[in-house]
């Protein structure tokens, strides 16, 4: 049967460029498609003779995609493999995008605001997000890093008795990651950056790492974070689950949860999983990001804002030269 995409979220989030993005992978991507077709295409790609491997399916406008939980349930009884992407974006940013584009929302009537539109979308999608197996948040994204968050996450096949995991570090101070299954804080172990021998240094270099998982608490806490992971591993797997990310918070994101986050990612290896790797501020102070297997690298250039609405073709040559659209 055919491996099927639905594309969901909220108007401006950057459905469109994520389509874009999978057809240069090779995806079958059908675009601004009504609920109510979804079955019909399916059936085409999962004919005898279709060529069709990996199919694509960008969900219309929020009306739209209200009522899709019965459709890809209807899929998946017929045996294709269904996984849903759901695309969002904060309020401020999406008002944004929106005052560059100057396009209207798919929701106005004329009355309203983008604002209170973008709420109200939000709110009727809110079944849809539930019930998402990725949840992606643009409001931080140029298009180059939705195009590598998307190859990290369709990139490769999931295991067909396992899910994709992903660990990622995080600073509180730069406010929560919206796109996580499970954030645990990190704040109660010694701080490296009180030791001033440690503090310019991060949770990737040797001297760091030590310091932090040294720790008698830290010890402790890996041992009961082992013990819920054997809870609740096989218990998301059975509910269906493909994709789990956890991630760990501390003040910065420098010290304490990229230390903590490389050692989860190195036992879940031991359990046979082969988790993805992101610590989010790694480069807030200016330095060397991690890559996703944890190696340092060089921090990209600046680039131009994922999800201004499509169809326009300056906004289109904006993406394309990685510039900020205005």
């Amino acid at each position: 049967m055919t491996d099927i995409l639905v594309i969901t979220g909220l108007s401006g989030a950057g459905r469109s460029q994520a389509a874009d993005d999978l057809e240069d992978r090779g995806w079958f991507v059908v675009d601004n498609l009504p609920t109510s077709l979804i079955e019909k295409v399916a059936e085409l790609g999962g004919s005898r003779g279709s060529s069709i491997e990996h199919l694509a399916l960008v969900v219309g406008s929020g009306s739209h995609q209200a009522d899709i939980a019965e459709v890809v349930d209807r899929l998946r009884d017929d045996g294709h493999r269904v996984r849903i992407l759901f695309l969002e974006a904060s309020t401020p940013e999406i008002v944004r995008r929106y005052g560059s584009t100057r396009r209207k929302h798919p929701l106005s009537s004329g009355a309203q605001s983008v604002l209170d539109l973008i709420e109200q979308e939000r709110a009727l999608l809110e079944p849809v997000r539930a019930m998402a197996d990725v949840v992606i948040d643009t409001s931080e994204m140029n298009v180059h890093q939705l195009k590598t968050r998307l190859q990290s996450v369709f990139g490769e096949e999931v295991p067909e008795n396992g899910m994709q995991t992903a660990v990622t570090s995080f600073g509180f101070k730069h406010g929560l990651p919206l796109d996580v299954d499970l954030v645990l804080d990190c704040r109660f172990l010694p701080n490296p950056y009180w030791v001033e021998a440690l503090r310019h240094h991060t949770g990737l270099e040797p001297e760091v790492e030590q310091y932090v998982l040294g720790q008698e608490v830290t010890q402790d806490f890996l041992q009961r974070l082992d013990a819920l992971l054997d809870l609740l591993l096989p218990a998301y797997e059975a509910e269906g689950k493909s994709y789990l990310t956890l991630a760990f918070g501390c003040t910065g994101g420098r010290h304490r949860s990229v230390a903590i986050a490389e050692e989860v990612a190195r036992r879940l290896r031991q359990r046979g999983l082969s988790p993805r790797v992101q610590h989010r501020d790694l480069t807030r102070s200016g330095r060397p990001a991690a890559s996703q297997t944890g190696q340092r690298s060089r921090s990209a250039a600046r680039a131009g804002p994922v999800g201004s609405p499509p169809a326009a073709p300056l906004v289109r040559a904006g993406w394309a030269a990685g510039k900020e659209v205005t």
